[in-house]
């Protein structure tokens, strides 16, 4: 028997969260930016406290620096908390008995896990309270706030506080309303725009409803414009009221105390009636379908009725004398049972939703109303509890939810909960300028497959394919069946068209994968189709149907493969993985692949230093590729460290090949990608390598560009403090073309810096600011103890120049170009070495 579901299913598993130190403005713009009711405060991992929309309205928008605070100034502690498995209704129970509107999820071992709101929870309530109250007027709320435009915010947020309101009725100039929201006010503790009026800070227009509307609409209009609140008019369409989760919530709860009152009423009347006869009374309890407890004060049960020993297993002899505790689950903790008796005292009665246990162990949920029997002073006599299995109903709810939204073979969504879940990400990629994408996915053969070894084989094997297909997928990716043998998938928020393309790549290998069933082995494949938004389609009809249109497509052209609706796309995308496959197929044989070595001079006396390693790619069909596109097909592929192990091994082969001919050992300085940089493991296969071809440290330096460090230069120090134990130079290669932190700059175990080539060049135009800045440099290189190249040198009036200011060593044309290394040895190498150039 299945059991309600857990606020797992329904949490915000991205947890927003920020540090105490953290500006109020800063939390709030996160907050904004996210649309996130709440940001958690944490330090070293733990929550120490909460922020949230509600708490805006404290904010003095009067005062410019109240928004500069720390957050650890302005937040609630400590943060309570729920454990990840705990039920809906429980959760909803906690909100109502603790006037919470957040908890945070913890995982066992009280790990934050997510964060659930009082609105999360409004969603995911059935329909039952929407049908009994089925008009607006008995659900809204009739005391509205209404505040002139020209008031100001700090005074609108005073009056929302003190009012105990969460949305406010702004009455502009020109006679339309608006509405200003405690989300608003995190947005104005964001973007602190003064203690303006609130006129021109109010959403417009505001949203309504007429009072005799039906509560379903309301709600789906509150969902459909994600909004919190609507406006009630009445049918002189003035505003009467305010509407929003919340006060649907509220109703119905007054609807549920007001049907157990009714019944206590009735039952008291009829107690009253019939004292003279308690017999019949007995009998009248006995033959309820409702559970019927009876406990005296100290909560000894003295009655059970039958419909109680049917549903709990439990005879009358068996539970009279005793507790309900013989009942409980142990779902439930202490505090849950402390509040249900704080609320019986102080109002006379309890009711929700609460889990027990059967006399054989089986859990069931129940619903559950407590009322105290009290006598003429007020006094409690006794309990009565009212209980209803409602296991059932639970089930029948999911059962439904099922059968409407999912496939009943694979469990997939289905056609109907896609186009929802598409609209959606169309509204969000639009919302965001960003792309999504639609594959449309058909099995090829499957009809002959089925219609050979029959439909229940068939089915399984529809059941293999949509595993394999959904394991290949992102996280936030949906996978869902059409129906026969055609699967649809949607990509949202994509960076480039390549992740679409990879993802297809991985889809197609996955179909193709051997089949084992019942024995027998065989291969399918499949053909899909894409389509992206905006590119080629703006709603979800036609984005599928032209996924759809690209998939036959596919099929026309060989089956087991995929295509995009677009075809100057798909030669784009022909052409890349081609590169990919020529590149990965390069990076095992060698072919096209060359490391070219540019000389690095001394710029007094022109003795040579060392060279800079530069890698070339020309291959036979595709023609020259530029280094750095290189390094991204290659990172795209996922062969970098293929092409860096490539790369190192040709660089450590030829020192080791120059150093056996006598050529003398020179430092080789290699450019790092930040992907390359951030490689944990990269000094580890550095000093490898170099003790595989038994070369001397220092021989190899590197060079890594001055943005890459300065996005995290913490984590950069230590990973370069690594590089420098191997004895190597370590530079940054265009060093002032990032706007460099000389605080950073200190802090870094850097050895050179080179002076990017646009300020080199700079210097023949006679302008006087870029020799300064060279000065400058120079300057700063020698103060720091740094040696200092220059590269791009190209004339000698550049390199004289240089040699005035005092730079070292210069790079360049004008001394030499990046050469392959037979003839960089015969060129630079042979004079050091004394051997003939034909010799190196």
């Amino acid at each position: 028997m299945s059991q309600e579901l857990s606020i797992e299913r329904i949490m915000q598993t991205g947890l927003l969260t920020c540090e105490p130190e953290t500006p109020l403005w800063m939390a709030a713009e996160r907050m904004a930016a996210r649309q996130c009711s709440s940001i958690i405060v944490v330090k070293v991992g733990q929550p120490l406290g909460i922020w949230t929309e509600h708490d805006a309205l404290a904010v003095n928008f009067a005062d410019p620096d109240a928004v500069r605070i720390p957050i650890s100034q302005a937040m609630n502690q400590p943060v309570a908390s729920l454990h990840l498995e705990t039920p809906i209704s429980e959760a909803a129970l906690r909100f109502n008995a603790e006037r919470r509107r957040h908890f945070l999820v913890v995982d066992d071992g009280g790990a934050p896990v997510g964060i659930l709101s009082q609105t999360d929870v409004a969603l995911n309530q059935g329909l039952e309270p929407y049908l009994r109250l089925r008009e607006v007027q008995a659900a809204m709320r009739q005391r509205v706030l209404v505040l002139e435009g020209e008031q100001r915010l700090a005074q609108a947020a005073r009056s929302m506080r003190l009012s105990e309101c969460d949305a406010v009725v702004v009455k502009c100039a020109d006679g339309e309303l608006g509405i200003l929201t405690e989300r608003d006010l995190v947005r104005f503790v964001a973007r602190h725009p003064g203690n303006t009026p609130i006129e021109g800070l109010a959403s417009r227009p505001l949203l309504t409803v007429h009072q005799d509307d039906t509560l379903i609409a309301a709600r789906d209009l509150l969902m459909n414009h994600r909004v919190r609140h609507l406006a009630v008019l009445d049918d002189a369409d003035e505003v009467v009221g305010l509407l929003g989760f919340r006060d649907m919530l509220a109703g119905a709860e007054h609807l549920y105390m007001q049907d157990l009152r009714n019944a206590l009423e009735q039952r008291d009347r009829a107690l009253a009636q019939s004292r003279e006869n308690r017999q019949l009374a007995e009998r009248v309890i006995d033959s309820s379908l409702e559970g019927i407890i009876i406990t005296d004060p100290g909560n000894r049960i003295e009655f059970v009725n039958r419909a109680f020993t049917h549903m709990t297993g439990y005879t009358a002899e068996e539970a009279v004398g005793k507790t309900p505790a013989i009942l409980a689950s142990g779902r439930h903790d202490t505090a849950f049972y402390r509040q249900m008796w704080d609320a019986l005292k102080r109002s006379g009665h309890w009711r929700g939703e609460i889990w027990n246990r059967r006399k054989s162990g089986e859990l069931y949920l129940e619903m559950l109303t407590i009322t105290a029997i009290t006598d003429d002073n007020g006094e409690a006599t006794h309990y009565a509890a009212l209980f209803s299995d409602i296991t059932h109903l639970r089930d029948n709810e999911e059962r439904i939810r099922k059968l409407a939204y999912y496939d009943a073979l694979t469990g997939l969504p289905n056609r109907r909960l896609l186009e929802d879940r598409l609209e959606l990400a169309i509204r969000h990629a639009h919302r965001n300028q960003s792309r999504l994408a639609v594959i449309f996915v058909d099995l090829d053969h499957f009809k002959e497959v089925n219609d050979a070894l029959g439909h229940a084989f068939g089915d399984e094997l529809l059941v293999m394919m949509a595993e394999r297909l959904q394991l290949r997928l992102r996280e936030d990716d949906t996978l869902a069946r059409l129906g026969g043998d055609e699967f649809l998938v949607l990509l949202p928020d994509l960076e480039e068209v390549e992740e679409v393309t990879r993802v297809a790549r991985r889809l197609v290998e996955a179909v193709s994968e051997p089949c084992v069933i019942e024995g027998q082995e065989f291969r399918l494949g499949c053909s899909l189709g894409i389509s992206l938004y905006p590119d080629d389609a703006s709603t979800a009809e036609s984005l599928v149907h032209s996924a759809d249109v690209a998939m036959y497509r596919a099929k026309q052209e060989g089956r087991n493969g995929y295509r995009l609706y677009r075809n100057e796309m798909n030669l784009q995308d022909d052409r890349q993985r081609a590169l990919e496959i020529a590149l990965r197929e390069a990076c095992t044989t060698g072919e096209g692949l060359q490391v070219h070595y540019q000389p690095v001079f001394e710029c007094d006396g022109g003795r040579l230093y060392g060279a800079e390693a530069l890698l070339r790619w020309h291959h036979p069909l595709l023609g020259s590729v530029p280094p750095v596109s290189v390094v991204t097909l290659a990172e795209r592929a996922g062969i970098l460290p293929q092409l860096d192990e490539y790369i190192l091994e040709q660089i450590c082969t030829q020192l080791a090949a120059w150093s056996a001919i006598g050529a003398g050992p020179i430092p080789i300085s290699i450019n790092l990608s930040a992907r390359q940089f951030w490689q944990h493991d990269l000094p580890v296969r550095v000093a490898t390598k170099l003790k595989e071809h038994k070369l001397q440290p220092g021989l190899l330096g590197f060079e890594i560009a001055e943005r890459t460090l300065l996005e995290k230069p913490h984590q950069a120090a230590v990973v370069l403090k690594r590089l420098r134990r191997l004895g190597g130079e370590v530079a940054i290669n265009d060093f002032g073309t990032g706007y460099a932190s000389f605080g950073y700059l200190q802090e870094l175990p850097i050895s050179m810096l080179k002076i990017d080539q646009r300020f080199v060049q700079r210097l023949d135009s006679g302008q006087r600011g870029s020799a300064a800045i060279v000065a400058a440099v120079v300057g700063l290189a020698r103060e720091m103890g740094l040696r200092l190249a220059a590269v791009g040198v190209e004339t000698v009036a550049q390199r004289e120049t240089l040699a005035r200011h005092g730079v070292e060593l210069i790079q360049g044309y004008l001394t030499g170009q990046p050469v392959p290394a037979d003839l960089f040895a015969s060129r630079y190498l042979a004079s050091r070495s004394g051997v003939t150039p034909q010799d190196a």
